[in-house]
């Protein structure tokens, strides 16, 4: 029996992905002499047992008979679905397989989001170019206040060092070297990002710490002193406002430091749960064994869990930490390890952001699918109407890598696009966060370029490209910064990426940057693209619409009412020949002549069409 579905065409359903509450779905099958047929649509809420839906038959096409239904929903959830066909004695259930084709027997469901109908995402940071700080390693300005600063640490005399990762003699890398950068450095380079088109900035954690990365929070309301001062802060913010750029800070509310106020370990400030039983912050914190044995996260003991649900915790980080930060200028929030942090605590946090400033942005470091992660046995409700903005979007990011370096298939890539344009609501597609390389991940150039990875860390420090690593890893590097700059969603740059910057794991992903120039063909790169985004509503806000995905060429539609711009690349070594039909707005690696452009092996370009041609395929709207 010839079965045909295909969940991302308007023929078999719509609307495309996800659905509001309160909005019609219809689905359409069609099977191939299907005489005396019945057809069930199996429709399961996330974990509930599957309710039966008949689908009526609706003519015949070619041969093909079509049957369908339409269902509405009430609330919010996660949704799965298959098909049942019965005919005459045999009873047939149809999947997915792994390119999302109709098959009997086995695969998997489709899936559905259903969001609250009422579920709005700030319009200002769609499809936003943004720029990832670590503060202490970005830039330094003037002489550093280290009359505050948590001790012992030690300052870089020399920028050009390498971070300190050899364990001491007590056999622990400390993370207590600090380079200087501040939120002045920041300030002077303003004009800079703004060359580079920028549109905000996404900070690592500014608050009081212990360590250079500051994830060890030890005062959720003052600035650590290397930085600045909270005055600082709220400087820095006008200024970059006045520049058009909005910021975003780093929560880090899963843990606070064991060297800080709250646990105060070593007695520093004589308010903190460790030494005192009756501390006011002696909720916010599981001991198993007071005070020694307590929970860590990951295990890592300078690290103390916080109790997310904790009434007195909440109304701190709700009523005073969430406030504050905005009220000085703030723009949006990104949280650390959202996955860790428990769903009624990030919506209260939502709550709490929305109320002092309603256009925030709330964002999630979530490392998968975001619409049907689970974490700790609990399927998450992010994109459901009352939980999170966006997501950081590693799921791409990974596909994309892959793709460059020839590991992955056109066909697979696009498969991971549409699956996930399939399961995120389109306005939380557009907020996510693409990315090549954070502060968790080896530097992209790096990664694009190294045919062999050094196997001692000792050896990873000193490691730099060859020539030959260097030009395979730029050429590939183009191909992925187009691909996520072209795709849905906002695009981060991670400091010193957007000039070539190397290094592998951390700490040789946070190198000092300063006044480095780098490579400048990679910078006019990213300016060009940062450009063609910021230019764009279809690049900014459109639908994806595939086009492509054979034998090493991928190419898709972004389309936003009147303007649709095609996006294409090219990753095997055969030179392929399209036809240019409109307004080159990007090409690299690429001939182009009357009427058309060559791709060559890494090449990928941009082509706004006129207004008009729209190319339609009929899959997505």
């Amino acid at each position: 029996m010839e079965i045909l579905f295909d969940s991302r065409q308007k023929l078999f359903k719509t609307p495309f992905g996800c659905i509001a509450t309160g909005e019609t779905l219809t689905v359409k099958l069609y099977l191939k002499d299907a005489a005396e047929t019945g057809v069930l649509f199996l429709l399961a809420e996330d974990g509930q047992e599957a309710e039966c839906h008949e689908m009526k038959q609706a003519g015949n096409q070619n041969g093909y008979t079509a049957y369908t239904c339409s269902i509405s929903f009430t609330k919010p959830g996660l949704y799965f679905y298959h098909f049942q066909i019965q005919k005459e004695s045999e009873t047939l259930a149809v999947f997915r397989d792994g390119y999302n084709r109709p098959v009997p027997c086995q695969g998997t469901a489709w899936q559905i989001t259903c969001y609250d109908s009422d579920y709005k995402i700030p319009e200002n940071f769609l499809g936003l170019v943004i720029y990832q700080i670590f503060p202490d390693r970005f830039n330094k300005s003037g002489d550093c206040d280290t009359t505050e600063k948590l001790t012992p640490f030690y300052l870089h005399q020399n920028l050009k060092d390498l971070p300190v990762y050899e364990p001491d003699e007590h056999g622990i890398v400390q993370n207590n070297d600090f380079f200087g950068g501040n939120l002045q450095g920041i300030i002077e380079k303003l004009p800079y990002l703004k060359t580079l088109g920028i549109g905000a900035i996404y900070l690592n954690p500014i608050f009081k710490a212990f360590s250079n990365h500051r994830y060890d929070t030890a005062d959720y309301l003052t600035l650590d002193p290397l930085l600045g001062t909270n005055e600082d802060f709220r400087r820095f913010c006008s200024e970059a406002h006045k520049a058009g750029i909005k910021v975003m800070l780093d929560g880090v509310f899963s843990h606070t430091g064991s060297d800080s106020l709250y646990f105060d370990i070593h007695n520093r400030f004589g308010t903190g749960a460790y030494h005192n039983p009756d501390s006011i912050y002696r909720s916010w914190f599981q001991f198993t064994e007071y005070p020694h044995n307590y929970n860590a996260w990951w295990g890592i003991l300078t690290l103390p869990c916080t109790d997310e649900l904790s009434p007195d915790f909440q109304r701190f980080i709700f009523c005073e930490v969430i406030p504050y930060w905005l009220s000085l200028g703030a723009d949006g929030w990104r949280l650390d390890v959202a996955d860790e942090l428990p769903d009624e605590f990030i919506k209260g946090l939502r709550n709490a952001v929305k109320k002092e400033k309603n256009d925030a942005l709330l964002l999630g470091e979530v490392w998968e699918d975001a619409s049907n992660k689970i974490s700790y046995g609990i399927r998450r409700q992010y994109f459901q109407g009352k939980s999170l903005d966006g997501v950081m979007n590693y799921v791409w990011r990974n596909a994309v890598i892959r793709f460059a370096r020839g590991e992955m298939s056109a066909e697979d890539l696009s498969e991971t696009v549409m699956t996930l344009c399939e399961h995120y609501p389109q306005e939380a597609l557009g907020a996510t966060m693409n990315l090549l390389s954070t502060h968790d991940t080896p530097r992209i150039l790096t990664v694009l370029g190294v045919s062999q990875v050094p196997e001692s860390r000792k050896d990873r420090a000193t490691f730099r490209l060859s020539d030959a690593e260097k030009t395979l890893g730029k050429n590939r590097l183009f191909l992925a910064a187009f691909l996520l700059f072209g795709l849905p969603g906002s695009i981060c740059i991670y400091y010193g990426d957007e000039i070539g910057l190397e290094g592998f794991e951390d700490p040789f992903n946070r190198l000092y940057l300063g006044d480095k120039t780098g490579d400048s063909e990679i910078l006019t790169c990213f300016q060009s693209l940062a450009t063609m985004k910021n230019s764009s509503p279809a690049l900014r806000r459109g639908i994806v619409i595939p086009d492509i995905a054979e034998n090493g060429v991928f190419s898709f539609y972004r389309k936003e009412k009147d303007e649709t711009v095609l996006c294409t690349v090219n990753i095997s070594e055969t030179p392929r020949r399209f036809a240019t039909n409109g307004q080159v707005l990007f090409q690299k690696n690429a001939w182009q002549t009357d009427g058309e452009i060559l791709l060559l092996q890494y090449g990928c370009c941009a082509v706004k069409l006129p207004s008009g041609n729209n190319s339609d395929t009929g899959c997505i709207e």
